[in-house]
């Protein structure tokens, strides 16, 4: 496993806590609690964008927007697409 250095919340500034907070109000309830979170209850993959504050936001609030339950896909179309995606790509999540 590559290891990627991260800002632990404990030591982040306050922009970093504020996307990280912004890009979660736009996640789904069930995306709130990160299934393989840091030992400070971060998403992992939320944690390896914390050097570049911006690039996490919108990186991870894109996604977010995605998911809105305002579009017209639901929960279930979007989960069929992101298994298929994931089952072509060969990747486990």
């Amino acid at each position: 496993m590559t290891w990627i250095r991260v800002i632990p919340m404990s030591e982040a500034e306050d922009r970093l806590k504020e996307v990280i907070e912004l890009q979660r109000t736009l996640y789904p309830a069930e995306y709130q609690k990160p299934v393989h979170p840091t030992d400070d209850g971060t998403a992992g993959i939320v944690a390896s964008h914390s050097l570049i504050p911006e690039a996490l936001y919108h990186a991870f609030s894109t996604f977010g927007a995605l998911m809105s339950p305002d579009l017209p896909l639901c929960r279930r179309q979007h989960e069929m697409i992101t298994t298929v995606v994931s089952a072509t790509n060969r990747c486990v999540y």
